[in-house]
């Protein structure tokens, strides 16, 4: 089948990149020249584990192409994916300006039936937006427009798109059906489910997954900051309430809250539809204050266990990106943490395996940035873990405590086991769990 693909962001180039794998002529575009000039000379410009693999097979096999010309793009094409960023407005509020300026252009090119599919993340009823604004210009037996939310987890994405635990494809057309239950039966032959709505539950499915997993994060974060004030132990609760087969064991990980471009803007955006149709989502308001509180948590027991003073303290910052596997920053709880510390007076230094790049473009000239893990301890009066990177689940302890003025580890993702600590001669705090005093 020959789709294109509108937008080579993240979303845009994992789904450009994997309908090549299953043999599919994929063409990518995108307005910005030096991006696509960038993919065109094979030179990948988003990190995500396995991608890199795919990319460049299906380049070496003419499967994949890319142009900044949308009329070239699609003028083959059966099916177009429009995955085009929806930012967040001031007030939370998705902004469509992309999406529906890229549908009234194609209103003007299509010339033989086309199915558009709106790929990005949309509030309940954009699919219809889109279908109006396309029939200004075009015959309805031209074009049918169905809603195929993704469900991408950043660092894994090219597992969950080959091999999905379900498809959601809301739609209203015969047609439209048939096409898309060809395009994707290559990816569920083990069994997994093909889900076929209406195109408004399509779109409310993506935000209530997104949203119903950010409440376990934040719930499990309560119970975290509830653990330390009873002396219970937040990895036997998790591990108890983990093993109900109710619950499940993912998304019970207590941190420094959750980021990244999916769930805080997400859940923002299925708040506002709430408002917007006079509901009060009061579970939702509970969210986001709790991870907005659950933000700063990390920072204040630094600046506690110094006794208030922190001006002109070195500290270390292992982690940038909102989680590992990725180079994302957007929402990263080491925004928030950085930030709090540098009001204090402290410094701050920082590493991350793949986003210090993109973190730069923060507090630029008051954080310096080092790509060794052990290179950004010299000094140091304590480490902050704020990202739970492989590499840092296994570091030299010694090595840590030879480079650092003093022992002191405050760990924002519980990478350690409580038990192997106290032997290393660290003071360690971690999230709902009692501390370790330096021995």
């Amino acid at each position: 089948m020959k789709i294109a693909v509108v937008g080579t962001g993240y979303v845009g180039l994992v789904t450009g990149t994997c309908f090549a794998e299953t043999g599919n002529d994929v063409t990518c575009i995108d307005i910005n020249t030096d991006k696509i000039a960038s993919l065109q000379a094979g030179k990948i410009t988003i990190y995500e584990p396995g991608l890199d693999v795919l990319f460049e097979r299906n380049i070496e096999q003419d499967r994949l192409h890319f142009t900044s010309s949308l009329a070239d793009g699609i003028k083959d094409a059966l099916i177009i994916f429009l995955a085009l960023p929806t930012p967040p407005g001031s007030d939370g509020s998705a902004d469509l300006s992309y999406i529906l300026g890229v549908a009234e252009e194609l209103s003007h090119l299509i010339t033989s039936y086309k199915v558009i599919v709106d790929k990005s993340t949309v509030p309940v009823g954009t699919a219809e937006k889109v279908r109006e604004l396309m029939l200004k210009n075009l015959s309805p037996d031209l074009f049918d427009v169905v809603s195929n939310p993704e469900f991408l987890r950043e660092g894994v994405a090219v597992d969950d798109f080959m091999k999905p635990d379900r498809v959601v494809i809301g739609l209203s057309s015969d047609r439209a059906h048939q096409v898309m239950e060809r395009l994707y039966k290559p990816f569920v032959r083990q069994g997994n489910p093909i889900l076929f709505m209406d195109e408004r539950s399509a779109e409310m499915t993506k935000y209530a997954a997104n949203s119903y997993l950010a409440t376990r994060i934040s719930f499990m974060n309560e119970i975290a900051n509830l653990c330390e004030r009873t002396g219970a132990n937040v990895d036997d609760v998790r591990r108890g309430i983990g093993s109900d087969t109710r619950i499940g064991k993912r998304f019970l990980f207590p941190g420094v809250g959750y980021g990244g471009s999916c769930f805080p803007k997400d859940v923002q955006a299925l708040h506002l539809t709430s408002k917007e149709h006079g509901y009060d989502f009061r579970i939702l308001d509970a969210v986001m204050d709790v991870n907005n509180r659950q933000k700063h948590i990390l920072a204040k027991k630094i600046i506690d266990h110094f006794n208030g003073d922190v001006k002109g303290r070195r500290i270390a910052i292992w982690g940038l990106a909102f989680k590992p596997n990725t180079d994302d920053v957007r929402e990263a709880p080491a925004i928030d943490i950085i930030n709090d510390l540098l009001s204090a007076g402290a410094e701050v230094a920082a590493t991350d395996p793949e986003a210090i790049p993109n973190f730069s473009q923060y507090f630029k000239g008051h954080v310096s940035y080092t790509e060794d893990m052990y290179d950004v301890l010299e000094g140091a009066d304590a480490l902050a873990i704020v990202t739970e990177w492989n590499e840092f689940r296994t570091p030299d302890f010694q090595k840590i405590k030879s480079l650092m003025k003093t022992p002191a580890i405050f760990d924002g993702r519980n990478i350690y086991d409580l038990d192997d600590i106290p032997e290393q001669g660290f003071f360690y705090s971690s999230i709902g769990r009692e501390n370790i005093q330096n021995k």
